[in-house]
């Protein structure tokens, strides 16, 4: 079957699936049976379709709701966290300022969404930016969990419309009815794991918050939904103490899911809207019963966009290669196939050594003219957390790297050395803790550089990140310690210039080029 039939086929069997049931009562009165669509998507982190237009895409997204939503005009886009943060076009400067999620807003405006929540990840950008992002967005959020802590109080994050202060909910109703008269109300609470301490940030009980959320929606609506951003195992005992809810649309999970428990049924999305989950709902006043269609839809090269979303894409994407462009040449050139997927995940590069991490710091010490012993980064400094499958192309690399920054040689005493080994190791979790090349731990617990343990009294040539050098991650690393022999800059013309096209070149060297 060619793909542009097989979508065809799949998304009529969507909209088949969406359309609301006939009125079988005469004269048009109340049959008490109403149908409802809930579009979700969770962590999308880029408004363009990736890996040269391949999948994902938010213009397609609008395409596929407007879609729907002819079919049965009760049709609502939900976004179950993570979408300012991060991005390669939110780390550019644009108009004297970083676009921060400007992006994501001026888009997700033009596509109606119809609810939000907090993802950890939206609370990167500060407490200015996020304001900002509040103020700009055109759609309500909810959260029976989050808080803003501003002047020594605790209170619900606003967002200003028409000059005045609108508290985000901790709950939300949406009020339905269709054309034969049938009317229900739903809920929907939201909760967020506390994952990203923020000195502006309170977070409350993940399990008594949406406990309390759910106890004053549950007399005024029909039904109650989780819109979610948890982890697998906290939504699963939130559908165990929740028994009544029957849906939780979740993210932070970046793969698609579907979890069916003893009550409920936790529905996830692919990230960088890969795929989106169209739940189509049926419920009968008289009888108090729902039933459930859960499908989940590829995003993808064989769905059309819609050409007013699609628009404003384009422009933010050309302020976008118009950046690349000065580092890279060609920013969508395939230069790698990475299988297996290479993980640039948050949890992953803050916690272990990873594939990706590995040729990261392969080819910082593969920048520079003369051999260097080793190479640190540190896991902060990669800000995809997601992983890279298939076909790479230059602008994956900028989307691991937005930051840039040079690579660095460093001639230091093997003391040293050690000390910040040491640190990167105790720092596991954090942005600080260290992704290497050539350095190991020995099995009694020591490092070793090349299999041969690190003498302190030994000087080694490492390479590092700039920005580890400037003491932000590991306080006493600065080029003004004594254990810091000496510091070589890069010339402009040396791979070791920008870290990303130091890893561009080293991934166009590999044998798995396609």
């Amino acid at each position: 079957m060619k793909p542009q039939y097989y979508f065809s086929l799949l998304f009529l069997l969507v909209l088949m699936a969406c359309k609301p049931q006939q009125n079988t009562v005469a004269n048009g009165k109340d049959d008490g049976i109403i149908t409802f669509t809930f579009i979700q998507l969770n962590d999308v982190y880029e408004i363009a379709p990736l890996s040269g237009g391949k999948y994902g895409g938010l213009a397609r997204v609008a395409y596929v709701r407007d879609s729907i939503q002819r079919q049965n005009p009760n049709t609502f886009l939900l976004m179950a966290g993570d979408f300012l943060n991060p991005s390669l076009l939110g780390t550019i400067k644009y108009e004297g300022e970083r676009i921060q999620g400007k992006q994501m807003i001026e888009v997700m405006n033009a596509m109606d969404f119809d609810l939000v929540t907090f993802g950890n990840h939206e609370f990167d950008i500060g407490e200015a930016s996020l304001q900002k992002r509040l103020n700009e967005s055109q759609f309500p959020w909810t959260s029976a969990n989050v808080r803003h802590v501003l002047a020594g109080d605790t209170i619900p994050f606003v967002y200003w419309r028409d000059g005045a202060a609108v508290p985000v909910g901790d709950t939300q109703l949406f009020k339905l009815s269709d054309s034969d008269g049938t009317k229900i109300t739903l809920g929907f609470f939201s909760v967020t794991l506390d994952s990203n301490p923020q000195e502006f940030v309170s977070y409350g009980d993940v399990l008594s918050e949406a406990k309390r959320a759910y106890q004053d929606l549950e007399p005024i609506t029909d039904l109650v939904f989780g819109l979610t951003h948890v982890t697998l195992e906290q939504d699963k005992e939130l559908a165990r103490q929740l028994p009544k809810v029957p849906l939780f649309m979740g993210g932070h999970e970046h793969n698609s899911m579907q979890v069916s428990t003893q009550n409920g049924t936790i529905v996830k999305a692919d990230a960088n809207a890969k795929t989106v989950y169209v739940h189509t709902l049926t419920y009968s006043t008289q009888t108090k019963k729902l039933q459930i269609d859960s499908k989940l839809l590829p995003i993808d090269e064989r769905t059309p966009s819609k050409p007013e979303v699609a628009a404003i894409v384009a422009k933010w994407d050309k302020i976008l290669q118009q950046s690349v462009s000065e580092v890279i040449d060609n920013p969508n050139e395939v230069i790698y196939m990475a299988y297996p997927p290479l993980d640039g995940t948050d949890s992953a590069s803050r916690g272990v050594q990873t594939n990706l991490g590995a040729i990261i710091t392969h080819a910082m010490a593969l920048s520079f003219t003369h051999d260097v012993d080793g190479a640190l980064v540190n896991g902060g400094s990669i800000r995809l957390d997601d992983m890279l499958a298939g076909e790479v192309t230059s602008l994956d690399i900028f989307r691991v790297l937005p930051f840039g920054g040079n690579v660095v040689k460093v001639q230091m005493e093997g003391a040293l050395l050690l000390k910040v080994l040491d640190y990167g190791k105790a720092s596991g979790g954090t942005g600080a803790y260290l992704q290497r090349y050539n350095i190991a731990e020995s099995s009694t617990g020591g490092w070793l550089l090349g299999g041969e343990a690190i003498d302190e009294d030994e000087n080694y040539t490492i390479a590092f990140s700039d920005f580890l050098l400037k003491g932000y991650d590991i306080p006493f690393l600065t080029p003004k310690h004594p254990g810091v022999l000496e510091v070589y800059e890069p010339m402009e013309s040396e791979a070791a210039s920008d870290i990303r096209k130091a890893v561009i070149l080293y991934l166009k060297s590999k044998k798995q080029q396609p």
